[in-house]
C-alpha cells in the first residue's frame, strides 16, 4: 500500500492525525509542545512502540537524518507528519528552524536512522540547544542497538559501558583500547565492516586473545547473526571475511585480578597523551580503583627524565 493511497472503509473513516496497524486506522491527540526524542526499529519494522506511534503522527514535524528512510517506516504505518531533515552535514542550519517550531509551541518529534537518537548521531546538540533555551525534551523509548546485542551477548550485564565507534586511525584506536582494557565492566562498541578485522586484531592484542566476545551483525534483520568466541578466535575468523552490515562487538568484563604497577604505568603513559598530569592521575584512578595522590606522583615520575632512562633500560 503506497503513502498516498489512506486506508478506507465504511466502518473505519479515515483519520488524518493517526496511524494504521493493519486494517485499523487509530487517532493521535495533538500533543503539547516540546521535542520529544523518539526510538525507531533497528532493523524489523515492527519493532517499535505504540507510544512511538502516536508520537510521530501526533507531532507537527519529525526531524529526521535521511528522509528516505524515515519515509519507509511512516509509510508503513501510513503517518503523514512533514519530514525535515536533520544530519551533520546541515545541522547549523536545521537546528534553528527546529528551535524556531519549538518557539511557536510546536511538537516536534527527533528521529535517528535506527534506533535510539543520541546514540552516535547529532541529535545530542540539538537536544542540549532545546534545554539550553527551556523546551521541554521528553523520551519516547525503544529499540537500541546495543541493548540488543548486551542482552543477546550472553556476557555480564550488570555493569557495561557503551563506548560507540573507536577510532579509524591506528595509533588513536590503540590507545582508547588500552583506557578501556582494565575496566570490569562489559564493554560495547559500534564498528563499520570494513574495519572489523583490525579492529579485533588489536582488542586481542591488548585487551587479551582469550577474553570473550560477540560480534553482533544486522539485528533484527533477515540475516541476523551472533558470533560468539573468544577475541583471538573473532580476530582470525575476521582477518580475511568481510562481513556487511550493522556491527556491534560486545567483549567481556576484565578478569578479576589485581592490576600490576606495569599495568598502571602504561595507562598513565597513555592517559597523558590526551590530558594533564592531574587528570590523567584522575582517569587512571577511576579505571583501577587506586589512590588519586599516589598515582599523580607515579606521573611525576614517570616524566622526570630519570624514569626514561628506567623504562628504556628494561
Amino acid at each position: 500500500m503506497s503513502f498516498d493511497q489512506p486506508i478506507e472503509d465504511e466502518a473505519q473513516p479515515v483519520v488524518k492525525r493517526g496511524y494504521s496497524i493493519g486494517v485499523n486506522r487509530i487517532h493521535a491527540p495533538r500533543l503539547d509542545p516540546a521535542l520529544y526524542v523518539v526510538a525507531t526499529p533497528i532493523g524489523h519494522l515492527a519493532d517499535i512502540t505504540i507510544r512511538a506511534l502516536e508520537t510521530l503522527s501526533g507531532a507537527e514535524m519529525i526531524a529526521c537524518e535521511d528522509t528516505r528512510v524515515t519515509r519507509v517506516l511512516l509509510d508503513r504505518y501510513q503517518i503523514r507528519t512533514p519530514l525535515h531533515a536533520y544530519h551533520d552535514h546541515n545541522a547549523e542550519q536545521a537546528r534553528p528552524k527546529i528551535l524556531a517550531a519549538l518557539a511557536e509551541g510546536k511538537a516536534v518529534a527527533l528521529v535517528s536512522d535506527a534506533g535510539t537518537p543520541l546514540v552516535s548521531d547529532p541529535g545530542f546538540k540539538l537536544v542540549t540547544a532545546a534545554v539550553e533555551a527551556g523546551y521541554r525534551v521528553i523520551p519516547i523509548p525503544g529499540a537500541s542497538a546495543l541493548l540488543a546485542a548486551l542482552v543477546g551477548a550472553g556476557l555480564p550485564t550488570d555493569a557495561f559501558l557503551f563506548a560507540g565507534f573507536l577510532s579509524s586511525r591506528d595509533e588513536a584506536r590503540r590507545q582508547r583500547i588500552e583506557e578501556l582494557a582494565p575496566l570490569a565492566a562489559t564493554t560495547i562498541f559500534y564498528e563499520s565492516p570494513h574495519r572489523l578485522g583490525d579492529t579485533l586484531r588489536d582488542l586481542a592484542a591488548i585487551m587479551g586473545g582469550s577474553r570473550q566476545a560477540v560480534v553482533a551483525r544486522e539485528l533484527t534483520k533477515t540475516f541476523e547473526e551472533l558470533v560468539r568466541g573468544t577475541l583471538a578466535d573473532l580476530a582470525a575468523r575476521y582477518a580475511e571475511q568481510k562481513p556487511k552490515g550493522e556491527i556491534v562487538i560486545v567483549v567481556a568484563p576484565a578478569p578479576e585480578e589485581e592490576t600490576t604497577d606495569d599495568d598502571v604505568d602504561r595507562l598513565l603513559i597513555a592517559a597523558l597523551q590526551h590530558a594533564a598530569p592531574g587528570k590523567a592521575a584522575a582517569e587512571v584512578a577511576r579505571l583501577t580503583g587506586r589512590d588519586r595522590k599516589a598515582l599523580y606522583e607515579r606521573v611525576l615520575a614517570l616524566k622526570s627524565p630519570s624514569a626514561d632512562e628506567t623504562k628504556r633500560s628494561r
